[in-house]
């Protein structure tokens, strides 16, 4: 059985930072493929970035240069360090992942930008 098991979120202000974690367990390990989605309220769910099990990585060119994903596989855990947020960043944050063409979703956690 997956769990994905996401924390981290809550409230700050413009400028201000962040860093979410996706705990994995089950048969997801750092060879799958694993993201963070977010979806505002009365938007469709969107891709943020990507970590492969290459250890390669993709981004929305929104956050580009302000968030960064990486993963420890020790502790088969990811990561999304925010920086620089604003309040388009406001959503609930997804962990996502893929085995063998099966998509495993987080419970999802609040990030709230805002003064």
């Amino acid at each position: 059985q997956v769990q994905l098991v996401e924390s981290g979120g809550g409230l700050v202000q413009p400028g201000g930072s962040l860093r979410l974690s996706c705990a994995a367990s089950g048969i997801i390990s750092s060879l799958n493929n694993m993201g963070w989605y977010r979806q505002a309220p009365g938007k469709q769910r969107e891709l943020v970035a990507n970590i492969f099990g290459s250890g390669n990585t993709n981004y929305a060119d929104s956050v580009k240069g302000r968030f960064t994903i990486s993963r420890d596989s020790a502790k088969n855990t990811m990561y999304l360090q925010m920086n620089s947020l604003k309040p388009e960043d406001t959503a609930v944050y997804y962990c996502r992942a893929t085995n063998w063409g099966i998509v495993y979703w987080g419970q999802g956690t609040q990030v709230t930008v805002s003064s």
